[in-house]
């Protein structure tokens, strides 16, 4: 049964001017991912990755662990603008520069229990896209072969929310927790795609590097 691990990219650089690139702690955590993914004995894993520079840098700093070069670039595993999001939600452009994690996290459930409350056709869209992009690696790999898919917390979540048919706050839930870099393993059968673990985060649970954390949320 082929197995695909959807991988969260590593630590973006939040609060900075460019949002879509690794941090230093960041690609750390890729690699740290990668290892995890070797040990686990994938079969000669196909990579695929969004289109977003912070999961295709992902994508190429695990699969270095892996042995295995970025074969798929699927924009439909992209994640959507939370940034431009969070200020259309407030009503001006900007309104995100200086927040707090936490405080841009508040914002961003907002939005997203707009969204899919209001049946927002902008994120049914979202969702279908990458069910869509998930089915398709799994129909186009080889025999005895798995995949490894990066890409990030709010399509991971949308996957997971309708693997699992959960509601609106049960996809925030899944949103809000997500751990970068951590691991969550679909397998597809006869009865399509089912999900066998979520946010997995072992491999960097209590490691550190000079003393910081590896276990970040964004």
């Amino acid at each position: 049964m082929p197995v695909i691990a959807i991988l969260r990219h590593g630590q973006a650089s939040f609060g900075t001017d460019d949002y879509d690139r690794l941090s230093d702690l960041g690609r750390i955590q890729a690699q740290v991912a990668g290892q995890e993914l070797a040990r686990r004995g994938l079969r000669s894993p196909v990579l695929v990755s969004g289109s977003l520079l912070r999961q295709r840098d992902t994508a190429a700093i695990a699969g270095a662990q892996l042995d295995v070069e970025l074969s798929v670039i699927d924009p439909r595993f992209d994640e959507f603008d939370a940034h431009q999001a969070v200020d259309a939600h407030l009503g001006r452009v900007g309104a995100t520069d200086g927040m707090s994690s936490r405080e841009f996290q508040s914002h961003l459930d907002d939005v997203m229990s707009v969204w899919m409350t209001q049946g927002d056709e902008r994120w049914a869209a979202f969702v279908d896209a990458a069910m869509a992009a998930l089915a398709d690696v799994a129909a186009d790999l080889p025999s005895g072969r798995d995949a490894v898919v990066t890409t990030s917390a709010g399509v991971t979540a949308a996957i997971t929310g309708r693997l699992l048919g959960s509601d609106s706050a049960g996809v925030i839930a899944l949103n809000r927790v997500s751990v970068n870099a951590s691991i969550t393993t679909v397998v597809s059968g006869s009865r399509g795609l089912s999900l066998v673990t979520f946010n997995d985060h072992a491999h960097i649970l209590g490691a550190s590097v000079d003393g910081v954390p590896l276990l970040t949320n964004r």
